[in-house]
């Protein structure tokens, strides 16, 4: 499944709300994370939506120029947070849950 990963400054960030009423869209994985959040000094938002091909063209074209769709290196970085992220969610869960 394929992925993209934007970068969002925190004074666009309301253009996520508008990305995830979009109706093609709003049927992918969608998280955001701002980077404070990942240990990071940066003040962006970071929005991943995992899906269709057609639905990432989508998420570009209505973020326009209020996103920075990263790419190689920062992409894998960012990416690689996400999961951390999600999966000491599960495991929080998983302690709850037992």
């Amino acid at each position: 499944m394929a992925y993209a990963i934007f970068e969002i400054e925190k004074e666009n960030e309301k253009i996520i709300d508008e990305v995830k009423k979009d109706d093609l869209v709003s049927r992918q994985s969608i998280w955001t994370r701002d980077a404070k959040s990942f240990g990071m000094e940066e003040n962006v938002v970071f929005l991943k939506i995992e899906g269709s091909e057609e639905a990432i063209k989508r998420a570009e074209e209505l973020l326009g120029d209020k996103a920075k769709k990263l790419e190689k290196e920062r992409k894998d970085k960012i990416n690689a947070k996400f999961v951390e992220d999600e999966d000491m969610a599960s495991q929080g869960m998983g302690f709850i849950f037992g």
